[in-house]
């Protein structure tokens, strides 16, 4: 059986089952189908299953074009016992934080459950969502077993961590590399079959434990630089230094240094969720890491520190906080993106809200303000015009996107609160935070 389902892999002869056509979904299908597997896309949410059905893509940097072209050989659908139809099931499924900042992972078990009656002898599980190490090992291993499988003999699981940065034009799911950890090696071997069809490199690592953590670690390093970097602004700005001026500086450096960038805070699926994953299993065995919590503290005081900034700077130009109108331009969490996961714009318009400003937005990609889990605005994006720049009291630029005309907004806004550095320090107008 082993052999055969490498042998399927190496054909192309597997049915790719993908659950969760998100932004890390999505694309994997798109892999697949261009190398000439048939993928079955399952999903519990029927409009984006009608969508896809219909050649039409509702994540932005993703076109429909490359929906249709994939048509031939992809069919989406909210039918889980057609996971029996499947050679692989890879999940893609969310795993946010709860409002206890612990790791939330009810969709990768409610999904295991989901597939869990229709899994048969011969089948690949993967998981590729973020999540805390022994996972595949705790949750999704004795579910499959508790079928009657035999995970390393008729069945195979293995954990291979998501690396989508969307919106990047230098990288894109074929190039990123792989990796994979497998329960039992025969388990490794057959997730390297599966990646190797449609990833250029495939990176093997000993277990699912050291695959989980190697994403945590990715992502931790992220996070604690950009802390860092966020703390370093804090201090140049007490002393009249352009933090953005200094990293540019440094970053001349060819060796030793990476150049990391403030911002409002952090954003995303991952670098704002992924070092509490580890640090709640971590007190599992005894370990307190403190240096990881002390970066994820600074990167979540910072819309704070923006709203603070605002509001003195209003208050230099005899403004009060209460009833000024503000634009906040960019909600997304990254430029030229569409994705609102874990934005701090939104956090920012939150604690502005919440002290009686007047809040708007503008992001040319994100028409309206989507619905979301935690956060609610009835608000349509402000298009830019002078006129429009102009009546605010203030505006905010927290996302910088390409789009933005900056020039317009340099010229025409009364106080711009600059989160990005996109703007000179020198105008009068200018207030980095």
């Amino acid at each position: 059986m082993f052999e055969q389902a490498i042998q399927r892999y190496q054909n192309k002869e597997a049915v790719i089952g993908i659950v969760g056509l998100g932004y890390v979904g999505l694309p994997l299908m798109l892999r697949y189908t261009q190398v000439g597997f048939k993928v079955v896309g399952f999903d519990i949410d029927a409009s984006k299953v009608t969508a896809l059905n219909s050649g039409k893509s509702y994540i932005e940097h993703i076109d429909s074009k490359k929906i249709q072209d994939a048509q031939t050989l992809f069919e989406a659908t909210t039918d889980f016992s057609r996971i029996a139809e499947c050679d692989s099931i890879i999940l893609c499924v969310p795993t946010p934080l709860n409002q206890y900042r612990e790791p939330d992972i009810s969709y990768v078990i409610d999904t295991t459950d989901a597939v869990k009656p229709y899994l048969r002898a011969g089948q690949l599980l993967s998981l590729e969502s973020t999540t805390y190490p022994g996972t595949t090992e705790e949750e999704l291993l004795p579910r499959v077993e508790a079928s009657g499988l035999k995970v390393g003999e008729n069945f195979f699981l293995v954990y291979s961590p998501e690396r989508e940065d969307p919106g990047n034009p230098n990288f894109e799911t074929r190039t990123i590399p792989k990796v994979v950890g497998g329960h039992t090696d025969a388990c490794l071997q057959v997730g390297i079959a599966l990646y190797s069809a449609a990833i250029d490199q495939v990176v093997p690592v000993s277990s699912t434990k050291a695959a989980e953590m190697t994403k945590l670690l990715e992502n931790i390093h992220r996070a604690v630089n950009i802390g860092l970097a966020n703390e370093m602004k804090i201090v140049a700005d007490k002393m009249g230094v352009d933090i953005y001026e200094v990293i540019d500086a440094a970053k001349t450096k060819p060796f030793g240094f990476v150049a990391y960038y403030p911002g409002p805070g952090i954003g995303g699926h991952c670098i704002p969720i992924d070092p509490f994953y580890l640090t709640w299993k971590a007190r599992e065995f005894g370990v307190n890491t403190r240096f990881i919590e002390l970066a994820g503290e600074i990167n979540s005081s910072m819309p704070d520190y923006v709203v603070n900034k605002t509001a003195l700077a209003l208050n230099d130009r005899e403004k009060s906080l209460k009833g000024s109108r503000v634009l906040v331009l960019g909600i997304a969490y990254k430029k030229n993106v569409d994705d609102m996961r874990e934005s701090p714009s939104v956090f920012v318009m939150e604690k502005l809200r919440d002290l009686g400003v007047k809040v708007d937005y503008s992001d040319p990609h994100v028409p309206s303000f989507p619905k979301m889990r935690e956060h609610n605005f009835e608000l349509d994006s402000i298009e830019l015009t002078a006129e429009n720049i102009a009546s605010y009291d203030c505006v905010i630029l927290t996302t910088e996107h390409d789009k933005f005309d900056y020039e317009l907004l340099e010229t025409h806004a009364q106080l711009i609160i600059d989160t990005r550095g996109k703007f000179s320090a020198q105008s009068n107008k200018v207030v980095k935070a």
